[in-house]
This record gives C-alpha cells, structure tokens and sequence, in this order.
C-alpha cells in the first residue's frame, strides 16, 4: 500500500507532508496490530494467576482460535504469566480487559492466545430501568434447585443451579438422550462408531423461562445432582442481581439498574477464591467458636463439609457425636474414612444453626485447596440476593429454616 503512494507525482510541499504524515500512520498502525510472540517446544504450559501457580494449568491447541483462559474473578488489577518450557509472557490484568498473543509451538503451530478477565466490561450507558425475569423451581429431594431448560430452541432438559460450578454442563446421557448435539455425527447415528464429545454441535441458545443466554461456555460432565441432566453456574449472572426465594420457590434475575433489597434482609461481603463464591461463617462446640471460610455450593445436597486440613487443625471432631463414616477408596486402594458428625452450632451472618450434620473429609479436599463447604441443605434455608454487581449478599431465614436436615430426616 505504501510502495503505490510513493509512485504518485507531489507538487506541492502539503502532498509532501500528507503523504509522510500517512505512511507514519500506517507504519504504526501494523505495529500495533502484530501481536507479542512466545516460543514453546512442549504444549504443556504453566500459570501463574495472581499469587496462585499451576504448573499443568494450559495445554496448547493451534485448532482454537483464541484458546481463551479466564484468570479468576477478582475486580483487581492483577499480572497473569504463562510460561512455556523456554519463554514466557507477563500480562495485566484489570477488570473487563482482555488480551491477546501467540504461542509459537515448535516453530510452525502459531498457538492465538487470550488472557481475559472474568468480570465483563462495565456498559458505557447502564440501563436506566430494572428488567426483572422470574423463573420457577422446584427443589428436589436431593436439594437440588432444578429448572426447565431449552437448548438451541428444540431440546428441553432438567438442569439445577449449582453455585459452587461455572458455565453450563451437560451430562454424557443427557447429550446423547435428550439432545441434538451430536447431530453431525453420522457415523455415531448410524451405529457404527462411539459418540465423540469433543465434536459436538455448539449450544448457541440456552432459554430458562424468558431469560436466554447466548452462547454460553459449555462441556460435559460425568458429575451433576442426582435426576439432573446436566447444571448451570452463578458466572452466566456476572454483573446482575439474583434473587433466589424458597417460599416462593422462584429465581428471580435483576438486570439493568440494581435494586435495593427488601426490608428484612442482612447484607454481607461476597468474597471470591479461585472464582468460587465464599463467604465468613463460625463453627461453634461450647464455648469455642471456629471462623472459617465457607465455600457457597447449592449443588451440594449435605449441610456443611469441612476440609479436612482445617477440620484437623482444630481437632473439631472430638467429643462431637458420631452419626456414621463412609469408607473411600482412591485409585491406589488406600482407605480414607469420611465422618459425619452433629455439629452443636454453626453461625453466618448473625443467624445461627443448630445440631446440623457436618462432613468432614477424610481426603484432600476435591476443590484443589483448602475450603470448607455449605451446602444446599444448609443455603435452602435462606432466602437470599446475590449481587454480582458490588459483590455482596443479602440473608433472609424462610420457612424452610427449622426443618429437619436430610442426614437426620
């Protein structure tokens, strides 16, 4: 494009200066559009995210373009480093960014790339008005919250909302029994060959009740509550409010201009590790109280599940009554003993539970750190306003509040 400029015939010292003036421009313009290159002989690549490392976080794949790795949830700026076996790379991070670089794979297989940060840009012209869509649930004897869903306008499925997850999940046999995701697979229709997950249609359209989400991240799993084909995560609410009312038994998503929560509510901080939703709860036996962080997880059916490490640091399980253990076996046959016990109190927020079911695991805890857990049987108790606009929550007890707990039930 240059090259034909400079042919062109100046008569004036203004053309001179325009035409100089454009090639400059243009000089930078390709500059700013050729993107940082890393080297890599190995497609393993680790991650450092905040202050967290994980040495088998990444592995390159040149199909994907970009390969997107969402750092975890925080509304800090913050460096996320990608290290190949012989480069690396050092990003910033800040909220509703994203960025974008190559992984050249073994001299050839150019690897596109993309850091981007879990919280979405904020709108440049926020909604004036609050547009409120109402959902009905039913919460299953396994405390799961289950919804009628329709994937690409044509498949209906039972899906639980499950906050201690992300995206949406389809399990394996819902995929193939009630979908039409692997519609392209003419070979698997015919019968002649094993159904492919990784070539599955892609779910472009997820519909509870009038809310749609467009393009959701998607997978599936062999793990979601029992009688559900498959759950969603509290990331498809990133900057709204969600109302979840028990004695109504409806989902309510606030969109738009936030509102304020009703009288009678108790606010407190929501916190996030590893972009799981935690809040501040006490363990009480006697005179002794427990602080602790508790993971959010209404995909859990139990009440309360303490890690282990944290369980053992504070010798909680003496003298508590012992309601039964279960034994676990890991893939090398070593034995691990799960207790559940009665815990005597536990307290968040002001409210305070008593005699409740408590797990404490007898392995490392499957969330990849130390964490304790509560689960629906506990949250079902409470009507509740997530914000995932400030980050906060609002506690309400419903009528659920003294029923009995399903291990005692």
């Amino acid at each position: 494009m240059v090259t034909k400029f400079l042919i062109f015939t100046i008569n004036t010292n203004m053309q001179n200066l325009l035409l100089l003036l454009f090639i400059v421009l243009t000089f930078f313009s390709d500059a700013q559009t050729r993107l940082p290159v890393i080297k890599a002989t190995s497609r393993n690549v680790a991650i450092r995210d905040g202050d967290l490392l994980d040495k088998n976080a990444w592995s390159l794949s040149p199909r994907i373009r970009p390969d997107v790795f969402t750092a975890d949830r925080t509304r800090k700026t913050k460096w996320v480093t990608f290290y190949t076996d012989i480069d690396s790379i050092r990003v910033k991070v800040k909220p509703g960014t994203r960025y974008d670089f190559i992984i050249l794979l073994n001299g050839k297989d150019s690897c596109y790339t993309q850091v981007a940060s879990a919280v979405p840009p904020e709108e440049k012209t926020p909604g004036k008005t609050t547009i409120h869509d109402t959902i009905p649930f039913t919460l299953t004897s396994y405390n799961a919250i289950s919804f009628k869903a329709v994937i690409n306008d044509a498949d209906t499925v039972n899906l639980h909302f499950d906050t201690g997850s992300w995206d949406l999940r389809l399990t394996k046999d819902a995929v193939t029994k009630k979908t039409k995701l692997l519609s392209a697979q003419t070979e698997y229709l015919s019968g002649k060959a094993a159904p492919d997950f990784n070539r599955l249609n892609s779910v472009y359209k997820l519909q509870m009740g009038k809310l749609v989400f467009t393009n959701p991240q998607f997978a599936v799993t062999d793990l979601t509550a029992h009688e559900m084909d498959g759950r969603f995560g509290w990331n498809l609410f990133e900057g709204r409010q969600v109302e979840l009312d028990y004695d109504k038994s409806w989902l309510i998503v606030h969109s738009g201009k936030l509102m304020k929560a009703p009288k009678g509510y108790v606010k407190s901080k929501l916190e996030f590790r590893h972009s799981f939703i935690i809040v501040k709860g006490s363990m009480k036996k006697g005179a002794q109280q427990y602080n602790g962080d508790f993971l959010m997880d209404t995909g859990a059916e139990q009440a309360i599940i303490l890690d282990s490490a944290w369980a053992a640091s504070a010798d909680f399980a003496k003298n508590l009554t012992l309601l039964r253990s279960i034994v676990l076996r890991n893939p090398r046959g070593v034995k691990f003993e799960t207790k559940v016990v009665l815990a005597p109190a536990f307290e968040m927020s002001g409210f305070e539970l008593t005699s409740i079911p408590t797990l404490i695991l007898g392995t490392r805890n499957p969330a990849g750190f130390s964490i304790n857990n509560l689960g629906n049987d506990v949250l079902k108790r409470f009507n509740v306003m997530m914000d995932f606009k400030n980050d906060c929550i609002y506690w309400k007890p419903n009528k659920l509040f003294d029923t009995k707990y399903k291990e005692r039930s």
